[in-house]
């Protein structure tokens, strides 16, 4: 078992107390998923007192807790470290996991692309070296936080998401982790309700930069039509080393072309001048995109660029973010194709993902049909938005496009009547006329903001391919 923690240490980085000693393999902040060996802490919240579920984590398996009081049914208090606030002692685990650490740490950001390079990070460093990388979406202050916690001394390389959805928020993350690499993927017209433009996203994407020193590295998009912008946020706090990726010409990491296949991604590519050629297992150019900006990240902190390179033949699309779903529909046989990215969307990221559904191969008889449902928080511009996704369409040869929700009923106004599948209020009504409509050859684009609740539609057609006759593959 690898220590994370031993009680001294985590009473002397928190200020607490402790009656005995013990040693952690991790940190939780969740009853119901904490894990034998892992240090429990008690965070309150308006709806919540984690202090109520401290048994239950010991019970499960959690070695201690931290604790501002001690709980209802303890009667020993060696399995406690006591602090006056349990949210600070879990930022202050984080910053002290920093401190001692010596692994060289990747932040992530942008308005697309973090979890996908992030993902691909984590499976070609992993080859290189011990790798620790936020699990999930925890890319907000406390995931940061309990990432940073859960680090073990020995790691080697640490990546980082980093979110945010207002102004400010960046420059307390990057403060609290210090990067040594700081990524963005991208600025996109998303999360335009809390910023008066795109500009003003380049700006907070730019407080990346505020935790970083001058022996930093930043690694920006170059066809971003803010690039020499962001290159100036980072030469105005002290970084000097910038490498940059896309296809533009003058990029260090330069895409020349990437064809998508049935089975991924043929990507050719310049590395730093030299030429480059290899295989991702996913699907489109948004994906050839971040895989530069993965080597770029892996040159950065020292590692091997054609190894990793290599690597990028083992990526996975991820669940609501591209995986791909075979299903049986009739009992003869007959199949549909589903790719899954109903986890989010944004103009941006619709417009990818309808690159990847206008590539794809429907099987006889067989259409290409996108489900989409809203994309939130565009501010004022998000009917235009939506409506301006027509163009996507036609580009792409998109037989049929099935719509919910108050904001796609723009684009459903724009497509021509015979693009037009359906459009319903909301996700549930279209998961009954989408599958009614589905026949077999057909490939389904399943897309919208989580709020929009897309996924409801692919257990849908889940369900229906089931009650057939129906095991998924892959």
């Amino acid at each position: 078992m690898t220590i994370v923690w031993t009680a001294a240490e985590a009473a002397a980085a928190t200020g607490g107390s402790i009656a005995a000693n013990w040693h952690v393999s991790g940190v939780s902040i969740d009853s119901r998923t904490v894990k034998a060996g892992e240090l429990f802490i008690a965070l309150q919240g308006p709806r919540y007192d984690g202090h109520d579920f401290v048994t239950t984590a010991l019970a499960r398996g959690a070695t201690a807790a931290v604790v501002m009081r001690i709980p209802d049914g303890i009667v020993s208090l060696k399995q406690l470290l006591i602090v006056e606030n349990t949210r600070a002692a879990l930022e202050a685990l984080a910053r002290q996991a920093r401190v001692r650490s010596t692994a060289r740490v990747v932040a992530i950001t942008g308005s697309v692309g973090k979890t996908s390079t992030k993902e691909m990070l984590r499976l070609v460093l992993a080859e290189q070296g011990l790798t620790h990388v936020s699990e999930d979406n925890l890319n907000n202050f406390l995931g940061v936080s309990l990432t940073l916690a859960r680090m073990p001394v020995a790691t080697h390389f640490v990546v980082l998401e980093i979110g945010m959805n207002h102004p400010g928020e960046l420059s307390t993350l990057s403060r609290l982790a210090r990067p040594n690499v700081g990524v963005i993927t991208s600025v996109e017209a998303v999360h335009l309700e809390s910023f008066p433009s795109v500009r003003g996203i380049a700006d907070a994407k730019a407080e990346l930069f505020t935790g970083m020193n001058g022996n930093g590295i930043a690694i920006l998009n170059r066809d971003s039509h803010y690039f020499d912008y962001l290159a100036r946020h980072a030469l105005l706090v002290g970084i000097t080393y910038i490498y940059s990726f896309g296809y533009n010409s003058d990029s260090d990491f330069r895409l020349f072309s990437c064809k998508v296949t049935n089975k991924g991604t043929i990507v050719r590519a310049s590395v730093l001048d030299q030429p480059a050629a290899y295989i991702l297992s996913t699907y489109g150019s948004h994906w050839a995109i971040n895989s530069l900006a993965v080597l770029a990240t892996v040159h950065a902190v020292g590692g091997h660029v054609s190894r990793a390179a290599s690597a990028l033949a083992n990526v996975q699309p991820l669940p609501g973010r591209g995986a791909r779903q075979k299903f049986i529909v009739t009992p003869y046989g007959g199949s549909i194709e589903v790719i899954d990215e109903s986890y989010n969307a944004s103009p941006v990221a619709v417009r990818a993902a309808m690159e990847v559904l206008g590539a794809a191969h429907p099987g006889p008889g067989g259409r290409r049909i996108a489900v989409l449902g809203d994309m939130l928080e565009l501010g004022g511009s998000a009917a235009a938005l939506h409506a301006e996704l027509a163009d996507s369409v036609l580009y792409h040869k998109i037989d049929l496009v099935f719509t919910a929700g108050p904001l796609m009923a723009y684009l459903h106004k724009a497509l021509p009547p015979e693009r037009r599948g359906s459009h319903a209020v909301n996700t549930d009504v279209l998961a009954r006329q989408v599958v009614a409509a589905t026949r077999p050859g057909d490939v389904l684009l399943v897309k919208g903001s989580a709020y929009s609740r897309t996924g409801v539609i692919l257990a849908a057609l889940q369900r229906h391919a089931a009650s057939v006759s129906v095991v998924p593959r892959g």
